[in-house]
């Protein structure tokens, strides 16, 4: 019993291998082993640490594993290197012309100014390359052979359309605190309502959820969203208020008192406001103060809109004219005649190329904002009463209680509308809800959401105006924009001369500069002679020396000058422009 049990101590196990040790050829036999040779034989197949000779090893042949070709067939790519780029996709997303660097810049500032270009080179062929990442396009409503499109009614695209896209066709029936005013947010989620006795609310319209409702007991005469969803102000009959999401009372402006129109600019943060007592006031809401107040000198205004594109106010007055105003002037920067009889309504579109004015004289004019000339005009039946351009150039005209929107007004004169839609009652506001092809309509029956297809962007920059965005996104979005507010100092008709050098104001400082020293510091110093020794400075070789220096840059520019006119010559000759002229003899004297 004690000799079996002694056997079965002295039994040595078979010893598992590892992946890192040898195959041993001479492999000791399962038997009995001595404690002793078995203790040696563990410590032999112990693995030490890592040397750097395993390490080395261990990376080569991870080397080895990797494939050399990216494909999985082993197969070397044909065509290496990005897919290049279509010419007319580069010119779409260029902003600026390439620069010429000289040999004026310093190599420090040459090289700064190359890796900016590089910069500005490699972003521009990521936009042009990403443009497959966009698959979503617009599409405008086309009829069958024969049909004018202006005869499909809601009811007809809300039953071709899928589900969701139907249900944006919808009617509000609020007939007792009529007229309403209405105003989309900038990402066109939510949607405020303002009636004209009082009611007010705010809702996302495409859920139909309902965020406050209230009634102030006062006469609305205009309700804006500000930069965000959360705050709101409305022009009340004596004073101007800011209001929360929730409906409660922020502020009481009474600075601004009578207030019958608003707009808001968003880069900006300034809230601007027309009066009936004919004032044109700027309010900056992210410090609460009055910017400046400018008397027009028009009487009553109550026609107003901005130029999305560099933040102008353009005025209706009415004798027929329109305004351009900007907070830094206390003057009208532009005056137009586009009417014989008062302005009814304004729009700028969003490139801010474009103005479209409707007047009592019953005229639909487009003008052209660049030379400030009529390009297209129509007479329409009843006049226009509010006007509205979409992100995507469509125009929207109320008149009476018809709603026509029409189709590229600035090419051709609006003959005949691309939409036809008739309201409850006489309308009060319209506005395109932002990236949807959606038409909302204020009237005295209420509210109207209409289906115009081709009227919103499709693809959205979410940096910008995120329709999906999060509590968290919003609130990092505030504070970028808050950090990057533009100045009201900046509003100006060219927004690129920002960019431009004030030569004027340059050269009238460096005038300052010279008589305030007495000598210009700009103006290149005399050549003084160095001195030299044995007789060598003498007044007879400073003479000569100054002269020898005296032109040399005007030589300098004749010698090259000649250059290039003798590589044009030899260019013309080449190309047969000039004839050859036949060697002579004498040919070989001359230099």
């Amino acid at each position: 019993m004690l000799e079996s049990k002694m056997a079965t101590v002295k039994t040595a196990k078979k010893k598992v291998k590892r992946y890192y040790e040898e195959q041993d050829e001479d492999q000791t036999p399962v038997g009995n082993v001595d404690e002793t040779d078995t203790q040696t034989e563990s410590l032999k197949n112990v693995p030490h640490l890592p040397t750097e000779q395993k390490q080395g090893q261990k990376r080569e042949k991870r080397d080895q594993k990797k494939p050399k070709s990216k494909f999985i067939s082993g197969a070397k790519d044909p065509f290496p290197g990005s897919v290049s780029v279509p010419q007319n996709h580069l010119l779409k997303y260029e902003r600026a012309r390439k620069s010429k660097l000289g040999r004026k810049y310093s190599p420090y500032v040459q090289h700064r100014l190359q890796t900016q270009e590089n910069d500005m080179q490699t972003a521009l062929g990521q936009a042009a390359r990403h443009d497959v990442l966009l698959p979503e396009e617009e599409g405008f409503l086309e009829g069958d052979e024969g049909q004018d499109t202006c005869t499909i009614t809601q009811e007809d695209i809300a039953e071709i359309v899928d589900i969701t896209s139907g249900s944006k066709h919808f009617n509000l029936n609020l007939n007792q605190f009529g007229p309403y005013r209405i105003n989309y947010t900038r990402n066109g989620r939510n949607l405020l309502l303002a009636g004209q006795r009082g009611h007010v609310a705010s809702l996302e319209w495409q859920s139909k959820k309902l965020a406050c409702e209230m009634n102030v007991m006062e006469t609305v005469n205009d309700v804006k969203w500000l930069h965000t969803y959360t705050m709101y102000a409305m022009a009340q009959r004596r004073w101007l208020y800011i209001y929360d999401s929730q409906g409660v009372e922020l502020h009481c402006i009474k600075k601004f008192n009578d207030v019958l129109r608003m707009e808001f600019l968003p880069y900006h943060f300034l809230l601007a406001t027309c009066s009936s007592t004919g004032f044109l006031q700027y309010l900056d809401v992210s410090v609460g103060k009055e910017i400046t107040a400018t008397c027009v000198k028009s009487g009553r205004l109550n026609v107003m809109c901005q130029n999305p594109s560099n933040a102008i106010i353009h005025l209706g007055h009415h004798n027929g004219t329109v305004s351009l105003w900007s907070p830094s002037m206390k003057e009208p920067l532009v005056k137009m005649l586009c009417h014989r009889g008062a302005v009814r309504a304004l729009s700028v579109d969003k490139t801010g190329m474009y103005m479209a004015s409707s007047g009592l004289d019953r005229k639909l004019t487009i003008f052209d904002l660049r030379t400030y000339r009529p390009l297209t005009s129509c007479i329409l039946p009843l006049g226009a009463g509010s006007l509205c351009h979409s992100q995507k150039g469509l125009l929207a005209a109320g008149t009476g209680d018809i709603v026509q929107v029409y189709k590229d007004t600035h090419l051709t004169p609006p003959r005949s509308p691309y939409m036809c839609l008739q309201v409850k009652a006489p309308i009060h506001g319209l506005q395109f809800c932002p990236f949807e092809d959606v038409l909302g309509i204020g009237h005295g029956g209420g509210f109207t959401s209409m289906i115009v297809p081709g009227a919103g962007e499709a693809n959205f920059d979410a940096m910008e105006c995120n329709p999906y965005e999060t509590k968290k996104q919003r609130q990092e979005w505030e504070v970028k924009a808050l950090l990057e507010k533009i100045q009201p100092e900046l509003i100006t008709l060219d927004p690129t001369q920002l960019g431009e050098v004030d030569a004027i104001t340059m050269e009238q400082k460096h005038k300052e500069k010279v008589e305030r020293l007495g000598f210009d510091p700009h103006e290149k110093t005399p050549f003084v002679p160095r001195h030299k020794l044995k007789g060598r400075s003498s007044s007879g070789n400073l003479l000569k020396r100054k002269k020898k220096v005296a032109h040399e840059e005007q030589r300098e520019h004749v010698r090259k000058s000649m250059e290039v006119r003798e590589k044009q010559k030899k260019e013309q000759i080449s190309e047969g422009i000039i004839p050859r002229a036949e060697k002579s003899a004498l040919d070989r004297f001359k230099k």
